[in-house]
Order: structure tokens, then sequence, then C-alpha cells
């Protein structure tokens, strides 16, 4: 029949490690995954039985580790694993957005709306809800 669709075919892990290279990010294997990463910007990927799993969000090598996007209600920090924080600019929230909607199209997934409109936070950590669950919260003044 003329209306049958073509198979989609499921790429292979080492398939998409080629066509990140090919779109210019440098990919290097750190351990158990492997480090993508172009610029300032990283993600790890580790290889799964369905493909590739995404360990943490994109986000800014710092010292060797990648700092993730942390958004503290008043202004976003990167963070690493190691606890160094840093206030995010906006130079690094514009290559973060970058990175992650390139990282996207080299891997084929599909890009979201809401991700397509900015960059995302990993974690959310405002002042004003910190232990609020505990009772009552320490105040500044206090």
């Amino acid at each position: 029949m003329f209306f049958r669709r073509e198979r989609q075919k499921t790429r292979t892990f080492q398939e998409r490690l080629d066509a990140l290279k090919a779109a210019g990010f440098s990919v290097t294997p750190q351990g158990g995954a492997t480090r993508v990463s172009r610029g300032e910007c990283a993600v790890d990927l580790t290889e799964t039985k369905e493909g590739y799993r995404i360990d943490e969000r994109a986000g800014i090598l710092i010292g060797g580790e990648i700092g993730i996007l942390v958004d503290g209600g008043f202004q976003k920090f990167l963070r690493t694993p190691h606890g160094v924080r840093k206030p995010a600019v906006a130079a690094h929230l514009v290559a973060l957005h970058d990175f992650e909607g390139d990282l996207k199209e080299a891997l084929g997934e599909t890009e979201l709306y809401n991700t397509a409109l900015g960059t995302v936070s990993s974690v959310y950590q405002y002042d004003r809800v910190k232990d609020r669950d505990r009772g009552v919260p320490k105040r500044a003044w206090d």
C-alpha cells in the first residue's frame, strides 16, 4: 500500500554520539558516562537499553564539574555537586539555553514549548519558603 508509514528507526547510542560530534559538540568518556560539551556548557549522558539517559540537566562547567542552575527566588545560581556556588549571569543563561536546544536537535528529541521559551532551572530554592514545613521559619531579624 502506498499509505504505509515508514517505521521509525531507533538510533544506537554510538549513532547519537556521532550526530553530536557532527553538530559541533565535544564528546569525551567520563567513567561510566559520556560528557557532551560545547564552550562552557556540558551534560553527562549514560547509555541504557532504551538508548540514553541524561543524568542531570545541562549546566555550566565550573572546575571540571557541571554546575546546575538553581533558582533562589531573587537570583539564579550555579551549584556543583561538591557545593561550589556561583551567581549565574545573563551570558550563562543564553549559552545554556542555546546549548540545550542544539543538544535536543542533534539527539533527535522534540523541543517542548515551556523549555523553548527560556532557561529552566533544575532546583527552586526560594528563601521565603525555606523551613516553612518545620513550624515557624527563622526570620532574618532573629
